[in-house]
């Protein structure tokens, strides 16, 4: 109730009370009537503003609130969707990593596999190479009596004229002639070419 209206019920309320009243009556009780009247209509007008006041504060305050706690919502959302990429760009990462592995390690295979199917596929060059591996190693890359190269994947033409070479004793690395000529002097030509290719398949 606004102030206009409560002034309004207050002026016709001091109207109906002199009207009705006798027109020669106590002046003073008519006074003092209207002034108690205006002085509860200040007191309503005082007590409606106040509770206004505090109805607009409390309201100021739930907005307020409100907005705080969208913000914070916001905020919690923000921070979940970033820790979620983290958490799919590690998994991807992640298995990037091991896939790249995994095909190393398939790519490394294979290549053994290969290395053993040749290998395996001479005979002939692994049992002639037999007599070799106690200078040159199981697998080619000793250096006999520390003195030589390492033999291991030299190319099967150069093997072949080296050991040819030794067998006609026009060869001698090392100081190694010698020795190198009793080991290949009984080899064919196919034993020489087999054994060559052997040797150049150990890798």
């Amino acid at each position: 109730m606004n102030k206009t209206v409560i002034l309004s019920i207050a002026a016709i309320a001091v109207i109906s009370f002199t009207g009705c009243g006798n027109k020669s009556g106590n002046d003073e009780g008519a006074k003092s009537a209207v002034t108690e009247t205006m002085d509860k209509a200040k007191d309503a007008t005082a007590k409606v503003a106040e509770k206004t006041k505090e109805a607009a504060a409390a309201t100021t305050e739930a907005v307020k609130e409100g907005a705080n706690k969208a913000v914070e919502a916001t905020k919690e959302s923000a921070n979940k969707a970033v820790e979620a990429t983290k958490e799919a760009a590690n998994n991807v990462a992640n298995k990037a990593k091991e896939a790249a592995t995994a095909t190393t390690n398939a790519v490394k295979e294979g290549a053994n596999k290969a290395k053993e199917a040749v290998a395996g596929g001479n005979a002939k060059g692994k049992e002639i190479f037999a007599k070799c591996v106690s200078c040159h190693g199981q697998d080619g890359k000793t250096k006999a009596l520390g003195k030589s190269e390492i033999i291991a994947g030299q190319s099967v033409a150069d093997l072949e004229k080296k050991i040819s070479e030794y067998k006609a004793g026009s060869r001698n690395v090392a100081g190694m002639g010698t020795l190198m000529q009793g080991q290949v002097s009984s080899l064919s030509d196919d034993d020489i070419k087999a054994v060559a290719e052997y040797i150049s398949s150990l890798k």
